[in-house]
């Protein structure tokens, strides 16, 4: 693999263990532009973001997908360890350019169980920069803490830049929020540093995703 190959590929933290490339080609097909909020599908079910609700682009609209069980390719890398045996559905957003979304949402059978997951989803997120730099001493990556928000039973805000040693730059924005027995995470990113990442417009994201769970 070229490093260009690399770099790009990096830039979901997927390609540590899967081929994000390919994830992204076989996703494309199944985009569909959403203004409104995917609608819930039955009583009690969580309700995902819609593209008008991310983070502005300030040259692109955002294209959803379909909401889909499973884990997204992007959130593999980081949060692998911490989701074994646990049914969860997610959705993936894209932009004309290489700036990319994911909602990854997991309902559990009690309060309790919850706030231990979202304990977990925090502590790898938390992990995933030195993660990083174990899987590949080519690449330098730093963790922000940006925070906790005021929203239902919670949620925090992270960033992670990763700097290769041939130049390519990446900033992804995580969070992890919960209501009641229903966990979700929200990932962002783009190639930048932290100077690009939309800090104040994520968090508005991230409340909104948790405050539509139910």
């Amino acid at each position: 693999m070229s490093r260009h190959t690399r770099a790009v590929a990096f830039t979901a933290f997927a390609a540590a263990a899967l081929a994000f490339g390919t994830a992204l080609a076989g996703q494309a097909g199944a985009m569909a532009n959403t203004s409104v909020p995917a609608p819930v599908t039955s009583s009690g079910t969580p309700t995902f973001l819609s593209g008008s609700q991310l983070p502005p682009h300030p040259t692109s609209a955002w294209t959803a997908g379909r909401v889909t069980p499973g884990v997204p390719d992007e959130l593999v890398f980081c949060l692998e360890e911490a989701l074994p045996g646990y049914d969860s559905s997610y959705r993936d957003f894209r932009t004309d350019l290489e700036t990319n979304a994911q909602q990854l949402t997991i309902v559990v059978g009690s309060n309790a169980k919850a706030d231990a997951l979202a304990e977990r989803l925090n502590k790898e997120i938390k992990a995933c920069a030195a993660k990083a730099r174990q899987a590949d001493p080519e690449i330098e990556s730093t963790l922000k803490d940006y925070g906790t928000l005021p929203v239902e039973e919670g949620a925090h805000a992270y960033g992670v830049h990763t700097n290769t040693s041939w130049g390519a730059t990446d900033i992804n924005l995580y969070s992890v929020g919960r209501d009641g027995r229903a966990v979700t995470v929200v990932k962002w990113g783009q190639m930048g540093d932290f100077s690009d990442a939309p800090v104040k417009a994520f968090k508005k994201t991230t409340t909104t995703a948790v405050n539509k769970l139910y």
